[in-house]
């Protein structure tokens, strides 16, 4: 291939991956910027990528400071478009929220996600469900039924997680990655398998059982500066 060629298609693809760069700076959703997104609240420091997902009930949907929602993810609350829902709230995100890329967020009824909770791609949580009650009828036509969610702060809910109506999640609970969770998660637990079942947990006496297979984290001394650190780091690089 001639060099100009090569050339000519070198510039045009920086051209085109800084135009959407451009693109993806302009297309994001902040408190500053919400574009046609008017929700019940978003906090300072908050993002949704650009491009988003499908979002409607947005009035009745609060999202806390500095979360992130990733690229085309969905946030819904109520069964469609253009519904009123009361004075409440029926999706709430604390502080700090992490919903990683294509995540589903499906708000019939109450959904609460606890603040610093940290969600991998494609998980997706939802306060309704198909019901099965007439065997003749097909299943899509049946009326759903509906139970709140609530997660825990500083939980991690790995890709493909699917949280199912009327889960409770306590405090920094690990869900594995394709995971299915229903019922109650008690603090301190790790679940995995569909159903999801607790494979660990910790409390103050025991610790944690099974035992970890790593080694127990080494605290930071005291007066320890950020720049120690690097530093530090720095040296076990070279």
């Amino acid at each position: 291939m001639p060099k100009n060629r090569n050339t000519f298609s070198s510039l045009t693809s920086r051209a085109l991956h800084a135009g959407w760069r451009r693109v993806q700076q302009a297309g994001a959703v902040t408190a500053e910027r919400p574009g046609r997104l008017r929700f019940g609240r978003i906090g300072e420091g908050t993002r949704l990528a650009f491009p988003q997902g499908t979002v409607f009930g947005e009035p009745w949907i609060e999202l806390g400071d500095h979360c992130i929602i990733g690229e085309q993810v969905t946030l819904t609350a109520g069964m469609m478009p253009d519904l009123d829902l009361g004075s409440e709230p029926i999706l709430r995100l604390g502080n700090g929220v992490v919903l990683g890329r294509g995540s589903h967020v499906i708000a019939d009824t109450k959904i609460t996600i606890g603040s610093d909770t940290y969600c991998g791609p494609y998980v997706y949580i939802t306060s309704t469900n198909h019901s099965y009650d007439d065997p003749h009828e097909p299943v899509g036509k049946q009326w759903p039924r509906m139970e709140p969610v609530e997660i825990g702060p500083g939980c991690w809910l790995g890709t493909g997680a699917v949280i199912l109506p009327g889960a409770r999640l306590g405090r920094n609970v690990v869900v594995a990655a394709g995971a299915v969770v229903r019922g109650e998660v008690p603090d301190h637990s790790v679940v995995a398998g569909a159903p999801a079942r607790v494979v660990r947990s910790w409390d103050e006496e025991t610790g944690w059982l099974p035992p970890l297979r790593t080694p127990a984290p080494v605290p930071i001394p005291d007066g320890v500066t950020s720049e120690q650190l690097l530093a530090l780091a720095d040296l076990e690089e070279s």
